[in-house]
């Protein structure tokens, strides 16, 4: 079975602070997505004003169980706090090749 891929693209709100947004990715990653059964890396690009989360996992059940987990989580709160939700576009990816 192949790793999954789950890819969120968004934007931050108006007036957001990145470096405090990135403070809250870390603190999210560090304190609850790392410890998520088959986690394996999280990554975040940007290309001007969109931002990319490409976050890896062992398996598309993994990455799925996350995507739909409704657990309250003060750590998920903060962190969508900066972010435009309208703006999300979220896919699932299976990894077909590594190089």
């Amino acid at each position: 079975m192949s790793n999954a891929i789950f890819y969120v693209s968004y934007k931050l709100k108006k007036g957001a602070s990145v470096p405090s947004f990135l403070h809250a990715s870390e603190k999210l990653n560090d304190e609850y997505m790392s410890k998520q059964k088959g986690y394996i890396s999280w990554q975040q690009g940007l290309d001007g004003e969109t931002w990319a989360d490409l976050i890896t996992f062992e398996t598309m059940e993994d990455a799925k169980r996350v995507e739909e987990s409704t657990d309250p989580n003060e750590l998920a709160e903060n962190f969508y706090s900066f972010i435009n939700l309208m703006s999300c576009k979220t896919h699932f990816f299976s990894v077909e090749r590594s190089y």
